[in-house]
């Protein structure tokens, strides 16, 4: 499949500029605490010897007397979530994988486009100007992402036939894998595409795994990644700043249920529940939190909700005071019809089992349990039996 990669350099500190503009021709770069780790995440493109997720003290030792922006990821992924936006209105085969990085399909738009220069053109004009463009076309993501590295800032690169030569000298780190495999890489001597290519599968695989095979499949230009278009789903989107920081839990769930309640009061929202969500939080100091929740069953209402976001804030602390609250709702569904048994005994127990459910949601735990035998041969009698909710 031929497809085009664009690449937005420097994307989330394009996003900065967008918003600030004084930070043009200003060094900075963007860091995002996580934990007690504070990595960073882009930089200006005057600043030399860094790289992603490279430590925040090590870039500083570099590069002193730079300007550090806090990660403001939600506004960085709105921002690129408009531009795919923008790319599906030339092709309804749009990927989005990571931040600053699109691939479109491009079977069947030589009905619509003359030639591939026409397209490039329409897909630069759709970009708002204060993103630089790199745009790569070939034959799959792998050379497409490369051939977008290669090319001129603002146009675009086509790889066809062999692409043996092409890759020959290239390094290894162009190499979509993990840091630790380029590290091994780089341990034995091999730096170079071609040196990779040429090694026997067997070895590679002994070393590296199944990811040895990948390696010397991408060095050998084979990729055959699948195309995974976005879902034309609803987005829903909300956000609020608290009055004040918290470290509260329950501060931080009312804010949650507020939001809900504004969710639930939707008129496209009628008959619907929420099967899959991103619950984020932004501290006083800008520090990010987010984490992803899907429901097995469409949650209809605010505490079924709510049920199933507590045990991830229980489980998952926050890495300081909580300033802003926002979710994003990215999977609604309706509820699934049941079919009840022919049995009285059975639809008598099924509606039991329901109440009890309801009883627990509402109460926020269980409190129906049963005795279940475990080790009854054990000499301490707390091992014997063992407590089950009646609702699992």
């Amino acid at each position: 499949m031929k497809l085009l990669c664009i690449l937005l350099p420097h994307f989330l500190w394009r996003c900065e500029v967008h918003r600030r503009p004084e930070l043009e021709g200003r060094p900075s770069l963007v860091a995002q605490v996580t934990g007690s780790q504070k990595l960073v995440l882009d930089y200006s493109p005057g600043l030399v010897g860094l790289r992603r997720d490279m430590p925040l003290q090590q870039a500083l030792s570099l590069n002193g007397g730079v300007t550090i922006l806090q990660a403001d990821i939600p506004w960085y992924r709105s921002v690129f979530n408009e531009v795919l936006d923008q790319l599906e209105t030339i092709s309804p085969l749009v990927e989005g994988p990571e931040l600053g990085q699109a691939y479109l399909g491009m079977d069947g738009m030589q009905l619509i486009y003359p030639d591939e220069a026409a397209l490039a053109a329409d897909v630069r004009a759709v970009i708002p100007e204060s993103f630089s463009v790199r745009m790569g076309i070939a034959e799959g993501k792998f050379l497409a992402y490369l051939a977008a590295l290669g090319s001129p800032s603002g146009g675009y690169q086509a790889l066809t036939g062999d692409a043996g030569s092409f890759l020959q000298d290239l390094p290894c780190d162009v190499l979509p894998v993990s840091r630790k495999g380029k590290d091994r890489l780089r341990d034995f001597g091999i730096r170079t595409l071609g040196q990779l290519a040429s090694l026997p599968v067997g070895p590679l695989q002994s070393q590296f795994g199944p990811e040895g095979k990948r390696m010397r499949d991408l060095a050998r230009g084979c990729d055959e990644t699948p195309l995974y278009p976005r879902f034309m789903e609803e987005n829903i989107e909300e956000s609020i700043v608290l009055s004040q920081v918290t470290v509260s839990l329950d501060a931080i769930l009312l804010a949650v249920e507020a939001l809900l309640a504004r969710v639930f009061a939707r008129d496209s929202l009628k008959g619907r529940g929420i099967r899959r969500l991103t619950l984020w939080t932004r501290g006083w100091s800008s520090q990010h939190w987010e984490q992803s929740i899907s429901c097995k069953e469409p949650a209809m209402n605010v505490p079924q909700v709510i049920s199933r976001i507590r045990p991830f804030l229980e489980n998952s602390p926050q890495p300081g005071p909580v300033e802003q609250v926002g979710i994003n709702i990215t999977g609604l569904g309706y509820r699934s019809g049941r079919q009840k048994s022919i049995f009285s005994e059975v639809r008598a127990r099924d509606r039991l089992i329901d109440d009890i459910k309801n009883l627990d949601l509402r109460l926020g735990g269980h409190q129906v349990f049963r005795i279940k035998e475990v080790e009854p041969w054990s000499r301490i009698p707390e091992r014997r039996y063992v407590l089950m909710p009646v609702s699992r």
